[in-house]
């Protein structure tokens, strides 16, 4: 049960974290125009999406470990920044991870 609730947490994460994705295509097309309603409305609607998901978050964990876990969007950001946008990785970004992932395996395993 712990498990599915982390894998439910994370999917939750990795779908919020997409929301930049969308808001970043939708800069990218000239305003008001199709493209651009297009790729709003979906990051609007991910967004509200993500909403009704963090509430059943909140019911599942401890607000520390809710909260300490979506410092994962960060890097979930710099995979879709590279793997999307062909954005360069930098050795600054995974020793920012790396402390990352070390900050949240602390909070969640001090819960534990």
């Amino acid at each position: 049960m712990r498990l599915k609730n982390y894998l439910f947490l994370h999917a939750s994460l990795l779908l919020y974290s997409f929301s930049s994705v969308l808001s970043k295509m939708a800069s990218a097309e000239e305003f008001l125009s199709f493209a651009f309603i297009l790729y709003y409305g979906l990051f609007l609607t991910v967004l509200f999406a993500y909403a009704l998901l963090w509430q059943q978050i909140l019911k599942r964990f401890p607000l520390t470990v809710a909260f300490a876990n979506k410092a994962i969007t960060i890097l979930w950001g710099i995979v879709w920044g590279y793997l999307i946008f062909g954005e360069p990785l930098r050795l600054g970004m995974l020793l920012g991870s790396i402390i990352i992932v070390s900050g949240i395996y602390l909070v969640v395993s001090d819960e534990q």
